[in-house]
């Protein structure tokens, strides 16, 4: 999917919602254990239900490793089966040197050889320049490259400050942004950082932003758009837990497109709010 495409897919649906699908055995529906697949037939119908109310869909790949071959097989029939009209993100956090890097692309990106074909990665940088540009010899896939996340662990490195007051998020930015452009790098930005969003955005003023943390850890998605938005919205707002596990009855699915539904509206009147739409 080009920038030009997910754009249109965001003022078509009204939405910058990404759905996580960090499926865990331990919580989802006791009724699905009795399926085949369980992972998968959660996934399924969690897609079914919220396809039309977000433009992205991350499942997070250590939900799929920890199964073995039987999670990687229920992540490759769910890479399949998300819509053609939605970005699909393989929240892997990769990042190695570059032979190893350009393996990990094509475990990803290349449908022949692995069975799995996601528009996009997420990357961790701190290797370098032959960590994150192996992702991007693959013509139209992108590299989601974090920058500042979410986590209270990110303080130990990502604010630090050299003599001239410059954070490592900055730094970082500016040098992946030497190696790529906002047409395939996106970056990680968590949405409990507020006003810092005003700082990314002098670093990337017209690259797509990923952004977690809205909902269970109490990002506020009014001021990820007071900051963080740009005139094409330029955000990726990603809901997991709110979402796939706001019910564990038989309604599962009902109650999680329930929760999309509040969320798509909450985007609408912000696209409207900054004419996006």
């Amino acid at each position: 999917m080009t920038k030009q495409e997910l754009i249109e897919q965001i003022k078509r649906k009204k939405s910058f919602l990404c759905v996580g699908l960090d499926t865990d055995l331990n919580k989802i529906p006791e009724h699905l254990l009795d399926e085949e697949d369980p992972i998968f037939a959660f996934n399924k119908a969690i897609i079914e239900a919220t396809s039309d109310l977000c433009v992205a869909y991350k499942p997070n790949i250590a939900f799929y490793e920890s199964y073995g071959v039987k999670g990687w097989e229920a992540l490759r029939k769910t890479s399949e089966i998300l819509p053609k009209d939605c970005f699909s993100i393989a929240d892997a956090k990769r990042g190695d040197i570059g032979n190893t890097s350009k393996m990990y692309a094509q475990a990803f990106f290349n449908p022949e050889v692995s069975g799995l074909d996601f528009d996009s990665i997420t990357i961790a940088p701190y290797m370098g320049e032959d960590s994150v540009t192996p992702f991007l010899d693959f013509p139209g896939k992108w590299a989601i490259v974090l920058a500042l996340t979410s986590n209270q662990g990110s303080l130990d490195f990502q604010n630090f400050s050299n003599p001239a007051g410059k954070q490592l998020f900055e730094e970082v930015i500016d040098k992946v942004n030497t190696w790529g452009t906002s047409e395939n790098i996106m970056y990680v930005v968590g949405a409990t950082r507020g006003d810092a969003f005003l700082k990314i955005r002098e670093h990337a003023p017209d690259s797509f932003l990923l952004v977690p943390g809205v909902g269970a850890q109490g990002g506020s998605l009014a001021d990820v758009c007071q900051y963080g938005m740009n005139k094409d919205c330029g955000l990726l707002v990603n809901s997991t837990r709110g979402i796939i596990y706001a019910s564990k009855g038989k309604d599962f699915a009902e109650k999680a497109r329930e929760e999309a539904l509040v969320l798509q509206k909450e985007m609408q009147e912000e696209l409207e709010k900054h004419a996006v739409i």
